[in-house]
């Protein structure tokens, strides 16, 4: 049974930084798709990031681009989302995603439909 497991969220004053991570236990797949998304209180789900694990491909959301990055480390079963200069704006539940077998378009049209298995998410609170 997949399972996906985050940690790493908290709270920090703007301009800061925090490391998600996301442990996934129960894939056999090497072509998935992992994500983060967030949900701030009274917005839609937003995606953040994926990663393509087939032929390691990274995407992002324009308003993270050169702030976030994700990464794997597969010894670990473990995603990252390193998140720098945070801003006000990058309060939410944050949440883990996968596609079990997947593809490049499909991992960066960042479409919460698309995605199986989700983890119950970890909160960041960014102060200003």
């Amino acid at each position: 049974q997949v399972q996906l497991v985050e940690s790493g969220g908290g709270s920090v004053q703007a301009g800061g930084s925090l490391r998600l991570s996301c442990t996934a236990s129960g894939f056999t797949s090497n072509s998935r798709c992992m994500a983060w998304f967030r949900q701030a209180p009274g917005k839609e789900r937003e995606g953040v990031a994926t990663l393509f694990t087939g032929v390691i491909s990274t995407y992002y959301a324009d308003s993270v681009k050169g702030r976030f990055t994700i990464s794997q480390d597969n010894a670990k079963s473990t995603v990252y989302l390193e998140m720098n200069s945070l801003k006000p704006e990058d309060t939410g539940m944050y949440s883990c995603a996968a596609i079990r077998f997947s593809n490049k378009w499909e991992c960066r049209q960042f479409r919460p439909a698309d995605f199986g298995y989700w983890g119950k998410g970890t909160q960041v609170t960014v102060s200003s």
